[in-house]
């Protein structure tokens, strides 16, 4: 099983930025994205990358968030500019495999967007 642990998150004020990082303990061969989940909702998924770089991302952070990966590094990186207050979530990665999460989650990295 391969295990997933985040880093980066933190409080930021509106309009401000922070890069995320998720850090795999083998390489994934497959799809890999950011789901976040807020309070009182269920996890969504915000941004997804194939391995050969191939991005989508929701609407919601389109123009704002850039999903990478560094193959040989075995991690993910979201960089998310213009947060917004609605931005706040404890954020998570996993690879996706038939659509679908692939692993165990990891403990995320909660991201706080206040004034």
């Amino acid at each position: 099983q391969v295990q997933l642990v985040e880093s980066g998150g933190g409080l930021v004020q509106p309009g401000g930025s922070l890069r995320l990082s998720c850090v795999a303990s083998a390489n994934i061969f497959a799809t890999t994205g950011w789901y976040r989940q807020a309070p009182g909702k269920e996890r969504e998924l915000v941004a997804s990358i194939t391995r050969s770089g191939s991005t989508n991302y929701a609407d919601s952070v389109k123009g704002r968030f850039t999903i990478s990966r560094d193959n040989a590094k075995n991690t993910m990186y979201l960089q998310m500019n213009s947060l917004k207050p609605e931005d706040t979530a404890v954020y998570y990665c996993n690879a996706i495999i038939n659509g679908v999460p692939a692993f165990r989650w990891g403990q995320g990295t909660q991201v706080t967007v206040s004034s």
